[in-house]
């Protein structure tokens, strides 16, 4: 069974900086894609950003050039930086994990609120 742990989320100015990560248990991190997701309130969840198990990136057109994703694998990490933070960019985060067998692993998510 797959546990991920969010943390780092917080409150921020707009154009400060952030970096959530987010703690796989269990052996398939390292050959599993992992994401973020973000859901604000009244809306949608939402893809921000993935990284694959080789480490391809690709990013939400919304946040790209501020954000940026990484992994550990021998700490079994994800992690996301976000800089340049906007008000836009409040919500929930999610960690996401995707098994080579396409399951889907859910964290609780992280709160993130930027005041402007």
């Amino acid at each position: 069974q797959v546990q991920l742990v969010e943390s780092g989320g917080g409150s921020a100015q707009a154009g400060g900086s952030l970096r959530l990560s987010c703690a796989a248990s269990g052996s398939i991190f390292s050959s599993s894609g992992m994401r973020w997701y973000r859901q604000a309130p009244g809306k949608q969840r939402d893809l921000v950003a993935a990284i694959s198990s080789g480490g391809r990136t690709n990013y939400a057109d919304s946040v790209k050039g501020r954000f940026t994703i990484s992994r550990d694998n021998a700490k079994n990490t994800v992690y996301l930086q976000m800089n340049s933070l906007k008000p836009e960019d409040t919500a929930v985060y999610y960690c996401n994990l995707r098994s080579t067998y396409s399951a889907d692993y859910w964290g609780k998510g992280t709160l993130v609120t930027v005041s402007s």
